[in-house]
């Protein structure tokens, strides 16, 4: 058996570039299988919650004619943020990565976003934002994570339509589009599960920014709870690395975003230019519709909606798309 090496979605502005991913010991167990049904689709998710990570191995990134070295942290995770020379190339753009187990070398690729020169940046919550996943019913959240595979879960009506209009917003060019972010309080044992769901409804191509993964059935069960400063830290880091971008910040009013995205407007008073909270009871909140009040004399759009066409609607009414 070999360790696995996991790669994920990186990104870059004019001078770094950033990618991650994760070192996982050597395992018998398979991988999550996306054609599995019912309880079989339930053992396969759980498996993905009983990965074992590998601290401190040696991980090599490929950087041009150079390699450069790290080592993974205690929870098996790397990072390499490293100085991007005045590379021209623009777009998502591969990379590799390498670790050795017994003298031989196992490689994995993956992309990382470079956008072109442009307005525009999209940052969207997943659960509940445009996955449907319950999360205001804990029981109802689990039940559908274990058995329903990724064939059988659903995206809210017209919500392809938007997210597809923001992302090529403001572009001229074909094949052209905005940076496009998944921020989520998802574990990173998720990442392979989202990707496929977002590929198969066609949504936009973006970098996942997932929460620290987990390795065991207690942290499954609490899976998307908890602490939501990481999602706060993270749209703040995306901010601070594009700080010449305007951005669209997209949420539901089941857990903390409205009040993140407050945050995140009385931090960048000129960059956040537009919140859409999904409403995902039969009423709308009033805590919620008190911030959006308040964002509004931020200057900032707002959208507080219960159908995603209403969205394209206010999208299209503020110029956006």
């Amino acid at each position: 058996m070999k360790p696995i090496l996991k790669l994920y979605r990186g990104y870059a502005n004019e001078q770094e570039l950033i990618v991650m991913g994760h070192v996982f010991r050597p395992t018998s167990l398979e991988e999550y299988n996306f054609q599995k049904k019912n309880l079989k689709n339930a053992t396969s998710v759980i498996k993905m919650f009983q990965i074992k990570t590998q601290a401190n191995a040696d991980v090599y990134l490929d950087y041009y004619d150079t390699k450069i070295h790290t080592k993974t942290l205690n929870d098996g995770y790397f990072k390499f943020c490293v100085p991007l020379d005045q590379s021209i190339t623009y777009g998502w753009i591969n990379y590799q990565v390498s670790i050795i187990h017994k003298e031989e070398t196992i490689i994995t690729k993956e992309t990382y976003i470079r956008p072109h020169k442009g307005n525009l940046g999209i940052i969207s919550d997943i659960d509940d934002t445009f996955l449907v996943s319950h999360t205001k019913n804990p029981l109802k959240k689990l039940y559908v994570l274990l058995f329903k595979n990724v064939n059988k879960r659903k995206v809210y009506d017209d919500v392809v339509s938007h997210y597809q209009a923001l992302s090529t917003a403001g572009r001229k060019k074909h094949g052209e589009q905005n940076a496009f972010f998944y921020v989520s309080s998802s574990e990173w044992n998720l990442y392979r599960f989202i990707i496929k769901f977002t590929e198969l409804h066609k949504l936009p191509k973006a970098v996942l920014l997932l929460k620290d993964i987990k390795t065991s059935l207690k942290d499954f069960i609490f899976t998307g709870h908890g602490d939501h400063n990481h999602k706060f830290e993270k749209i703040k880091h995306i901010l601070e690395f594009y700080p010449n971008l305007e951005y669209v910040l997209l949420g539901d009013d089941s857990q903390q975003d409205v009040f993140l995205y407050e945050a995140i407007a009385k931090i960048f008073p000129i960059t956040v230019k537009a919140v859409y909270i999904r409403q995902t009871s039969a009423k709308k909140k009033d805590k919620v519709l008190s911030v959006m009040e308040n964002l509004q004399s931020l200057n900032v759009a707002i959208c507080y909606f219960k159908d995603s066409a209403e969205a394209i609607a206010h999208s299209k009414s503020i110029g956006i798309i």
